[in-house]
This record gives structure tokens, C-alpha cells and sequence, in this order.
């Protein structure tokens, strides 16, 4: 089970775009990356039968190291686990709530 899954809402910790806040799209845990919805846009060009130029700007992946998860307050949580009724769940460390 990884700390971070689609749907959370999470924020840019380190880089060029630090402090952006945005929900995962996907989650790619083999190569510990994320695609956060609104963060790391990139241009690409796509040629278009017309001969006009179309670009097309997609969210890129980004190492799951740099973004934490958030609560409802926008506040940095850390993500920790229990197990309740025989299943491993995710809590935040600081109040032991549930994160669902």
C-alpha cells in the first residue's frame, strides 16, 4: 500500500513549482512517480493534416518524493498505517484520523 494514491489532493514540496496544489491523476509506483493534475505542464507539438501547427499541453510526471499529501485545511500531512478490522489503513500521524 503506498502513501499516496489517486484521487488524494496533494502539494509540490520541492522544485520550480513548490506550493502548487493539485489532485493525482495517476500513480505510477514502479517508478515512484505521480501525475499531479495542474502541476509540471509540458508543450508538445502534434502535426496536424491541416499543416497547422497544434500543440497539445499535458501534465508530466512527478518523482512522488516531492509532493505531500494535504488536508481539508491545505496543511502538510504525514501519512502513516493501521490496521483495523483485519485491513491496513492510512492515518494521518498527527491526530491518528483516517485518511480516506
Amino acid at each position: 500500500m503506498h502513501k499516496i494514491r489517486r484521487k488524494d489532493k496533494v502539494k509540490v514540496i520541492y522544485g520550480s513549482q513548490k506550493g502548487a496544489v493539485g489532485t493525482v491523476i495517476k500513480v505510477l509506483p514502479r517508478e515512484n512517480l505521480v501525475v499531479v493534475e495542474g502541476v509540471n505542464k509540458i508543450k508538445r507539438h502534434k502535426k496536424n493534416p491541416d499543416n497547422d501547427a497544434l500543440f497539445i499541453e499535458k501534465e508530466a510526471p512527478i518523482h512522488i518524493s516531492k509532493v505531500a499529501l494535504v488536508d481539508k485545511d491545505e496543511k502538510i500531512v504525514r501519512v502513516g498505517f493501521s490496521i483495523k478490522d483485519n485491513i491496513k489503513i492510512r492515518i494521518n500521524k498527527k491526530t491518528k484520523e483516517e485518511i480516506k
